[in-house]
């Protein structure tokens, strides 16, 4: 199917599955802000345009009153989540998280959805309490569910191409099985487009598919492509590495999720890497979610592309797509329509 597959078939029968899923002909979405608190990282991963080293002068930590004005401005505009990710900051302890959890949590009633599996682990490690431990700690603190970040392919042959210093694929599943167990829900990401192969692409759609049998933890998945500017993949160059991939090509893995996730629930558009226009055709290829309004995003934007879009540019994309929008919360209960 993914090699070989008519990609207006493919479409078309990922549409079906979505009716039978969905088939009061909503499409949601969620208003929130990414916030990046640090964009120290050691793991230094090569499709990576945002990471800073340690001392660099670019480099930055968050300080508390930054942090609460974007957190403000968010609840201003409607905002009911705050995704936070950063990188992983060498001289950043686990009590650093705990004391910002406990301070958002004092201060606003919002989601947080926050810190990927390379950052718990990473987090965990360093403070030697185990990651049950760790989980539970920060749970207890505020954090409310977990971001499907770090993925990029689990297929550990690609991982050692793109982030040899990165989790392996085990370990980011071991979190996400970890989180699910302890009654958190999380999502699930796949970047796709640098040097991986269609039998990596789909192993990462089995590993998905397999811990959602075992845990049903997975509120969603998103695909999407690899944005290559500015990045050290791009400037270094890699034999694997076929150029930029195209909206075909996000389309066709696009439907190919929505037909092969049978038990996850949610498939989400990426207008961040695709635009508008592509994310409106999404929905006819599986997506039922338009994902988030981002008041902010930093990551893709240091790799060149920066797609942005109002809450009011959402909903009538999808209204003029032929659906009807309605802004929902992190677990996909329904907010409001529009």
């Amino acid at each position: 199917m993914y090699r070989q597959g008519d990609l207006l078939q493919l479409g078309e029968r990922a549409d079906r599955i979505r009716q039978e899923r969905h088939p009061d002909g909503i499409v949601t979405f969620v208003v929130d802000r990414n916030i990046n608190y640090t964009n120290v990282c050691i793991n230094r991963c090569r499709f990576c345009a945002f990471y800073r080293n340690p001392g660099d002068p670019e480099s930055y930590i968050l300080s508390k009153e930054e942090l609460f004005s974007k957190i403000d401005e968010t609840i201003e505009k409607g905002g009911t989540q705050i995704l936070i990710q950063g990188g992983l900051h060498p001289e950043l302890d686990l009590e650093y998280y705990l004391r910002m959890l406990r301070e958002i949590k004092e201060r606003y009633d919002i989601n947080v959805h926050g810190f990927s599996p390379p950052e718990i682990w990473y987090i965990a490690e360093k403070s030697g309490n185990g990651l049950s431990e760790t989980i539970r700690l920060l749970r207890e603190a505020g954090l409310d569910s977990i971001p499907g970040g770090g993925a990029e392919i689990l297929s550990d042959r690609v991982r050692e191409k793109i982030s040899p210093r990165k989790i392996d694929s085990g370990k980011w599943l071991e979190v996400m099985e970890e989180a699910h167990r302890a009654g958190m829900k999380t999502t699930a990401t796949m970047m796709f487009g640098t040097v991986e192969s269609a039998e990596d692409i789909i192993e990462h759609l089995h590993t998905i598919r397999e811990l959602q049998d075992r845990t049903g933890g997975f509120t969603a998945f998103i695909p999407w492509t690899f944005q290559p500017e500015n990045t050290p993949l791009m400037r270094d160059g890699d034999e694997g590495f076929r150029g930029p991939a195209t909206a075909v090509d996000y389309l066709r893995v696009l439907a190919l999720s929505r037909i092969y996730l049978d038990n996850v629930p949610n498939i989400q558009a990426s207008w961040v890497t695709q635009g508008l226009k592509v994310a409106q055709v999404a929905l006819r290829f599986g997506a039922n979610d338009f994902g988030s309004t981002m008041l902010e995003e930093n990551v893709v934007k240091a790799a060149g592309v920066s797609y942005r879009v109002s809450k009011e540019d959402i909903i009538n994309a999808i209204g003029l797509a032929g659906f009807r929008p309605a802004q929902r919360d992190t677990y996909y209960n329904i907010l409001r329509f529009f």
